[in-house]
Formats: structure tokens, sequence, C-alpha cells
């Protein structure tokens, strides 16, 4: 279990190194950016949903008996 849980952790890890350098992915239509003078709120809320899409499938496909 601490080598999966070790595993899991470098994998998450490697993913926040690599997800800034997708382009589309914050960007999309439908993703909120609200500025004001003193903030910025920023939802995510599309690329939210592809990313929970395509996890989704590849966990299915990864897990599938």
């Amino acid at each position: 279990m601490l080598i999966l849980a070790g595993f899991v952790l470098v994998v998450l890890g490697l993913g926040l190194l690599v997800l800034p350098r997708i382009p589309w992915l914050g960007r999309l239509p439908g993703d909120l950016v609200i500025e004001r003078e003193r903030f910025t709120i920023y939802v995510p809320i599309v690329s939210s949903i592809v990313l929970s899409v395509v996890l989704t499938v590849v966990l299915n496909l990864l897990f599938r008996r």
C-alpha cells in the first residue's frame, strides 16, 4: 500500500508540472474569469468537466477486468 501511495503521489506531482504546459486547459469557453480592482476569481468549469471525462475514460480502461 505504501508503494502504491508513493507511486500515486509521484504521478500527481508530475501531472502538476505538465498541466500548465497544456495551452487549451483553463482557457476553454465556459471557464469563468472575474477581474475586479483588488482581486481575480477564476472558475474553470468546462476545463474541470473535460478533465473529469478524460480521467474517467482512462481509469475505466486501466481498471477494467
